[in-house]
């Protein structure tokens, strides 16, 4: 049995492929793949919010569905999280952390579907995500402390003279985290997703050939198996290590640590 070769580079799952084009002008509003996870994406998010903030108007019914378990458990998770990170203060940044969460893990799963598209292996898309929320925890940190909030660049007690190489190291340090935040995120996601379409494409190749070869493509279907579970747990621990991290933000903004 002879098999076309579809195989292609393992990276061509992180094209932006046009789905409607449409040039009005000098203005492009080509409707993209990228575009048409991020809709879905958005609508899914607002539903769901909105199903916790009226989790009081449930039936008994409801709240013994399995759906509504998973629902509360996440809604427990990011709570807990704020409380343990930034404290009773941080309950008004429960919207904030919540979205991202919710965000980052349905974009990280989405990507695992055969034939998907993953966003978050796009280094821009990461690093915006990142650098919008760090220009809102600056500005956070601005209206709860004024001037004071360039205390974090220079911790209480520093001498003059080691104050010369402290500010320009915590300078540093604090600039580079959404550029760490993004570059987390992104790495992860690409390297994870581009091991599972080698091995795929691998065991696709050796089903074209003939003999005791075609049966060896068994053998990398097998390992796909634990490997896609392993990125689904990288999924959601990315997520999670993403809003671990902003919370520690938002704790720095608040309480100027």
């Amino acid at each position: 049995m002879q098999f076309k070769n579809f195989i292609y580079s393992p990276l061509d799952q992180f094209e932006v492929l046009p789905i409607v084009s449409l040039n009005i002008g000098f203005f492009d509003f080509t409707i993209t793949n990228l575009n048409i996870i991020l809709a879905l994406i958005f609508f899914f998010l607002i539903s769901f919010y909105y199903l916790l903030i009226n989790i009081k108007d449930f039936t008994v019914s409801i709240q013994l569905n399995n759906w509504f378990i998973i629902f509360y458990s996440i809604y427990a998770l990011v709570k807990d999280l704020i409380i343990n990170n930034i404290g009773s203060k941080g309950s008004k940044f429960f919207p904030l952390v919540f979205c991202i969460f919710i965000y980052i893990v349905c974009l990280n799963f989405i990507g695992l579907i055969p034939y998907s598209y993953t966003i978050t292996s796009h280094l821009i898309v990461t690093f915006t995500l990142a650098l919008f929320i760090f220009i809102g925890i600056n500005i956070i940190t601005a209206r709860y402390h004024g001037f004071e909030m360039f205390s974090l660049f220079l911790p209480s007690g520093t001498s003059l003279a080691l104050s010369f190489l402290l500010v320009p190291i915590e300078l540093i340090s604090y600039i580079f985290k959404p550029i760490s935040l993004s570059i987390r995120l992104f790495a992860n996601m690409m390297a994870g997703h581009t091991l599972l379409k080698v091995i795929a494409g691998f065991a696709y190749t050796m089903m074209g050939l003939s003999g005791i070869l075609f049966f060896v493509h068994y053998v990398p279907l097998l390992i796909l198996i634990p490997l896609f579970l392993l990125e689904l747990g990288v999924s959601l621990i990315q997520a999670f290590v993403f809003s671990v991290l902003v919370c520690i933000y938002l704790n720095d903004a608040i309480n100027l640590h």
